[in-house]
């Protein structure tokens, strides 16, 4: 009888892992194969890269997952690659070219476009995209053929920079907020330019206040110790640098972790941070208790608690 492989022990890991991912594999796929290696019980990410996509996959393990949905609603930032002149059926490399046209404008015409797209826009959803209508991704129906109606919907571009143009190739920086399609971005400037584009290239660069310093690739990962690769996992509130940190005595970290709300007045330090989410810690160790909304009045009231 065939001797069988003994099954992997999944042991408790906490942290988050900056994946630097390379072309050709989906989110899902390299966060299994992350979590495998980690022997990982619990894993998930921050918001998904398209397969053709590169760059910064944060990856969340344990209690990290706890928090992965601020990520979600975080800034992005990228690098993309707008090809001029090509227009596709997804708006990116994977799809069948559908139209090709003459390329015949100039840097004052690419920046004269660009500002057009700075700041608030309307946004419509593409077909290729996992938005779903009664149930079902938008991109199955793309499959089959049959285009829905969609509503557009407001981003924010925050910065939309040209660093390179060699006609046919505009290379941008694009920083965004949640929701915002970069594919859509590049075709909708390739129309008002009047040829037309599709997304070449797009490497993501920044997640909130997360970047691409030191992230690792799969391959980095698959290449070391399990003891290494647990070392190379932030620590949990990685996920929460942006927000205000507050520190609590002994006796009120207690209240907090068991969920109660603290008075104000004895609660953080400084006085002045403003109303809204906070990371909170216990004064010694400085260990991580969760996050809390400051209310007004200065009241905290416990939000995602850190499993003791």
């Amino acid at each position: 009888m065939a001797s069988t492989q003994p099954k992997k022990i999944r042991i408790p890991v906490h942290g988050v892992l900056l994946l630097d991912k390379a072309a050709g594999s989906s989110s899902n796929d390299v966060l299994m194969k992350a979590k495998w290696l980690l022997s990982a019980k619990k894993a998930g990410h921050t918001g998904t890269l398209d397969p053709f996509a590169t760059g910064l996959l944060p990856l969340c393990f344990g209690e990290a997952t706890k928090f992965s949905q601020d990520l979600l609603e975080a800034d992005k930032t990228y690098e993309a690659v707008v090809h001029l002149g090509i227009t596709t059926e997804t708006g990116d490399t994977e799809g069948a070219v559908l139209e090709t046209r003459p390329v015949a404008v100039n840097l004052a015409q690419i920046e004269q476009v660009l500002a057009r797209f700075r700041g608030p826009i309307n946004q419509v959803p593409p077909m290729y995209s996992a938005l779903k209508r009664d149930g079902k991704p938008l991109y199955e129906y793309a499959r089959a053929g049959i285009t829905l109606e969609r509503e557009a919907r407001q981003v924010i571009i925050h910065t939309l920079e040209l660093l390179d143009y060699q006609a046919p190739m505009l290379t941008l920086r694009v920083k965004c907020s949640k929701g915002t399609y970069i594919r859509v971005l590049g075709q909708d400037i390739g129309d008002a330019l009047g040829c037309g584009a599709h997304l070449q290239g797009l490497r993501r660069t920044e997640v909130g206040g997360l970047t691409l310093d030191n992230a690792v690739t799969i391959e980095r990962l698959s290449a070391t110790t399990e003891p290494e690769r647990a070392s190379m996992l932030a620590p949990v509130d990685a996920l929460l640098s942006t927000f205000p940190a507050v520190s609590l005595p002994e006796e009120l970290a207690e209240r907090f972790i068991h969920g109660q709300r603290l008075p104000p007045g004895k609660t953080h330090d400084p006085l002045h941070i403003r109303p809204g989410r906070v990371r909170v810690y216990r004064q010694q160790g400085a260990q991580l208790l969760g996050t809390a909304q400051l209310l007004a009045h200065g009241v905290l009231a416990p939000e995602r608690l850190i499993a003791m």
